[in-house]
């Protein structure tokens, strides 16, 4: 009865190729730079999986039975075509892609970094398609060792496992009011900041201001939140139309600017920056194609926030 692949080492038959090659244990060690009890251990692994010696000793050598004769050359062309597969991920092109990048990401990110993204691709890989698709914080970690998208950008998260990221740029806060806002007149100060309303993004009702640790810092207490929203573009819809704030994410506070009659004022305390991450899964960190999607995506998605400052 046949084993299922999931329990056959591949590595194995580079084992019995080597043996068949070098006519014994010590060759076959040397070649593959491994040590002769490994290589002795895997012969015996093999000799259970084929259900024969397929080696037998005689004086110096090491000879092929009768099986190991008759299934070698397959062998052999099977590990070829391996390596010839290999060699050509290496050096794979682009242009010939015919895939979905699945990328997790806000709302936020989507209006910053789906334009330059998809501008990218369309030279580089035309035939390449996104779906962009939220990851709940929780999530996380799931949906990357599903499967379920290959990368998340997002704020710094704490991760485990064998979920990796690297920073790949930095957001600052802006101050968005409605144009002819009587505060536009003038440089934004704090006070004045403090003493207007203001309109919140989150997506639970009961959350917290997550900036209130830097207003407590500052000695000031809560902000007087007269809306909670679930969407920036909502949110800053209703301060184009009101005298109330929306603090947010500069780069996409510029966007909006564009399509909504809005001023942009730095934040008039000093905050640190919002750091955005990349993240992925460690099994797939040396797949030259995902290596690709993670050039692609910060040299061509994340220049929209460089751009922005």
């Amino acid at each position: 009865m046949a084993l299922p692949l999931s329990r056959i080492d591949l590595n194995l038959f580079r084992v019995m190729d080597a043996v068949y090659e070098q006519g014994g244990i010590s060759g076959a060690a040397r070649h593959l730079h491994l040590s002769q009890p490994a290589v002795s251990h895997a012969l015996a692994r093999l000799r259970q999986l084929w259900g024969d010696p397929l080696f037998v000793r005689q004086g110096n050598r090491m000879v092929p039975t009768e099986l190991t004769r008759r299934v070698i050359g397959a062998v052999q062309a099977h590990l070829l075509g391996l390596q010839s597969l290999m060699a050509q991920a290496d050096t794979f092109d682009p242009g010939t892609l015919s895939m979905t990048l699945r990328l997790g990401m806000r709302d936020v990110l989507e209006a910053i970094t789906l334009p330059p993204l998809m501008a990218s691709l369309a030279q580089t890989a035309p035939h390449v398609k996104l779906a962009s698709v939220r990851v709940p914080h929780d999530a996380l970690e799931r949906t990357l060792t599903l499967g379920e998208v290959d990368l998340v950008i997002d704020r710094q998260r704490r991760v485990a496992g064998r979920i990796k990221g690297v920073h790949v740029a930095d957001e600052t806060l802006g101050v968005l009011m409605r144009k002819g806002h009587r505060l536009a007149k003038r440089p934004l100060d704090a006070t004045a900041y403090f003493a207007s309303q203001h309109v919140m993004v989150t997506l639970q009702p009961d959350q917290p201001d997550p900036l209130q640790s830097l207003w407590a810092a500052l000695g000031q207490g809560e902000r007087e939140v007269i809306l909670r929203c679930q969407h920036y573009f909502a949110a800053a819809n209703v301060v184009a139309h009101g005298d109330a704030l929306l603090t947010l994410p500069r780069t996409y506070a510029e966007e909006l600017t564009r399509a909504l009659p809005l001023v942009l004022r730095p934040l008039p305390v000093a905050a640190p920056p919002l750091a955005i991450w990349m993240y992925w899964h460690a099994d797939r960190d040396g797949d030259p194609v995902h290596r690709w999607m993670r050039d692609s995506v910060t040299a061509g998605a994340l220049h929209g926030l460089r751009s922005g400052r």
